[in-house]
């Protein structure tokens, strides 16, 4: 049984949600958006060891506003960048550690212990799991005023949580906070950029980033029902 770790990205501003706080307070069903996010990986596997990076602006108001019942968890600063951010959490897990880490978008509360599971147990077989759902609509390449269909049976929209084995990301991070050219948008970009094959697991439609207002009635609704 490999130890496992969560890092949970925190780090919005909440700019587009409409919120004057970053998104991850926002009330969901009666807690901070990011509590469930927490929520989901301590049932799951309540030994999961769970770091939370944000901005060190809100921090203290973090710990003020997670409530007595948000499970266990380690608050650290993040850096400008996601890619910085990232770095800090594995900065609180030892590198020789034999282990399995999930890094998560605090965005995506609905995120099920299903997916969480089929992440941990992807990376402890192939180091790398990635969630992703196939493109349903149909997509075209280029601008507004000049475009050309493409194949959506090629495409997937990848989510989080994405997983991996502790000293494949250790390392690929270390390459990747030495390319300041290169902006990387997830971790399996990261992955990639490190020369390592990126395997997929069936995501979950429902599994969305929550970012505008209408995002926040969807996430409401679902974890209402839950």
């Amino acid at each position: 049984m490999y130890p496992k770790y969560a890092i949970i990205v925190a780090g919005g501003v909440g700019s587009r949600s409409g919120d004057s706080l970053p998104k991850q307070f926002h009330d969901i069903c009666g807690h901070p958006m990011l509590w469930w996010s927490v929520r989901a990986f301590h049932n799951e596997d309540p030994t999961t060891k769970i770091i939370v990076v944000m901005h060190p602006d809100y921090i203290e108001l973090w710990k003020k506003t997670c409530g007595e019942d948000c499970p266990k968890h380690t608050v650290v600063a993040g850096g400008s960048t996601r890619t910085m951010s990232v770095a800090a959490g594995l900065a609180q897990i030892p590198f020789n550690d034999d282990a399995l880490v999930a890094v998560h978008d605090a965005a995506r509360p609905l995120v099920s212990e299903r997916m969480i599971r089929e992440g941990y147990k992807m990376a402890s077989e192939r180091s790398v799991g990635i969630p992703a759902v196939p493109v349903t609509e149909s997509i075209r390449k280029g601008s507004l005023h000049d475009s050309i269909a493409v194949d959506r049976s090629e495409f997937h929209i990848v989510q989080t949580p994405q997983v991996f084995n502790n000293m494949l990301i250790h390392l690929a991070y270390e390459e990747a906070l030495k390319s300041a050219d290169h902006v990387f948008t997830d971790d399996a970009s990261v992955i990639s950029f490190f020369g390592h094959p990126i395997r997929m697991y069936q995501g979950d439609p429902t599994n969305i980033k929550v970012t505008y207002p209408d995002d926040f009635i969807i996430a409401e609704y679902r974890l209402s029902k839950s």
